[in-house]
């Protein structure tokens, strides 16, 4: 099922002005890293972004994105392959080689009304002085903190040029689309207030929900009613915190409880996992309400990834009604209210989480509460807001467009005026 099949009826489309001339439709020019390479939360929420600014604000959009023969799933809009190579080891992700002369051509040709990045690679760094030689806004999107995955690879030497490069691109944008409150912060304390706006996520309730949990799933899959169920689910690489997981689960079982966690995702840490983790489920991908049932299906979320923007999965747990266990980073601080919601624990203490699970396991009670708290709150991360949101943040940086539902505020001034 496609992550964008649920969106909410279209409303009217109404399209942008440019000063009091010939109604135009907005352009945009959208540069990836990898558009529809990988299923992710970024791209998901990239594709969801891409629909709305085209069937909600009547926009034309352009994805430039190195691609794959076969797409990871199936994208929105129209998609300009650029010139790529594929990164040893992880054949899923690909590299832009830059702005090639070609691909600078085919956006000279669509001539865009602004630019938006969403990668701070080579593309997006030269499609970025490209806009400003040429006078076009750029807005630049948070999705992941890339300096956060250099710990996982041996790298940490690295921290300090890629922290002042990620500076250079992120001060270099006119508007930084931060994905949370607290990233929002940091982003404005080094780049100015006017020049950062948040673009958070939404949940779809018919996909992640706490009535999808379904006991004949549970037992298909040899767990029992009242048995306590820890969930992983996302991409399976070493930077999602794989290894903390392993050693919580393990400290959970040294305490005396067999828990059997259940595994939703895929990716080349796949086996490594396995190989750590005696006992558990498996499911590989899951998409659409497979997933949705799944998740729900379970009981708590360990969740020790730090490299999370925002927390889509943090999010999509609560939504299903599951208990947190989070890492206390910023992407999870801005969603959950410890203690109420789910628990922050500290990132690199497997014992922690094993700690947290174990109590939540004692106590039922606190677990319902937190875990309907923790679904009553997801509902106010819907996806029309937060798109909105961008289309407000790029209107800034367009003020002589006029966007839809603007048009009677401008009468309004021209009346009284």
């Amino acid at each position: 099922m496609n992550a964008l099949s649920s969106i909410a009826p279209e409303r009217t489309v109404v399209p942008i002005r440019s000063g009091i001339g010939t109604p135009r439709p907005l352009r945009v020019a959208l540069f990836s890293g990898n558009y529809d390479c990988v299923r992710d939360g970024a791209n998901r929420a990239l594709n969801r972004l891409v629909s709305y600014l085209l069937h909600r604000v009547g926009a034309q959009v352009r994805i430039y994105s190195p691609t794959t023969r076969i797409p990871a799933f199936q994208s929105v809009g129209d998609v300009r392959s650029v010139p790529s190579l594929a990164i040893p080891g992880r054949p899923e992700y690909r590299v832009a080689i830059g702005l090639t002369r070609g691909v600078r051509r085919d956006v000279e040709s669509f001539a865009p009304d602004i630019v938006h990045l969403s990668c701070p690679d080579r593309l997006g760094r030269q499609a970025q002085t490209y806009a400003r030689s040429q006078g076009i806004p750029v807005a630049a999107s948070l999705h992941t903190r890339f300096e956060t995955y250099l710990d996982y690879y041996r790298l940490s030497f690295l921290r300090g040029p890629i922290q002042n490069y990620l500076d250079r691109f992120y001060g270099d944008a006119d508007m930084i689309l931060a994905p949370t409150a607290p990233i929002r912060d940091e982003m404005a304390a080094r780049h100015g207030d006017d020049h950062v706006a948040i673009w958070g996520r939404g949940i779809d309730p018919h996909l992640f929900s706490p009535s999808l949990r379904d006991e004949g799933f549970r037992a298909a899959h040899g767990y029992s009613e009242n048995e306590i169920v820890p969930i992983f689910f996302g991409r399976l690489v070493l930077e999602k915190g794989l290894g903390i997981f392993a050693d919580a689960i393990a400290a959970i079982r040294a305490r005396g409880y067999p828990v059997r966690p259940l595994v939703i995702g895929e990716g080349p840490a796949r086996s490594w996992l396995a190989q750590r983790l005696s006992n558990a489920t498996f499911m590989g991908h899951l998409s659409g309400t497979e997933l949705g049932r799944a998740v729900a299906s379970a009981d708590l979320l360990i969740n020790p990834s730090v490299t999370e923007a925002f927390g889509n999965v943090n999010l999509e747990a609560m939504a299903s009604g599951l208990g947190i266990l989070s890492a206390d980073v910023p992407s999870a601080s801005a969603l959950i209210d410890h203690g109420r919601t789910g628990l922050l624990l500290s990132p690199t203490d497997p014992f922690a989480y094993a700690d947290a699970a174990v109590d939540m396991i004692k106590s039922p009670a606190r677990l319902a509460m937190i875990r309907r708290n923790a679904a009553v709150q997801s509902t106010h991360y819907q996806w029309d807001d937060v798109l909105q949101a961008v289309v407000d943040a790029y209107a800034r940086l367009l003020p002589s467009h006029v966007f839809p539902g603007q048009q009677s505020a401008c009468a309004r001034r021209m009346i009284t005026g």
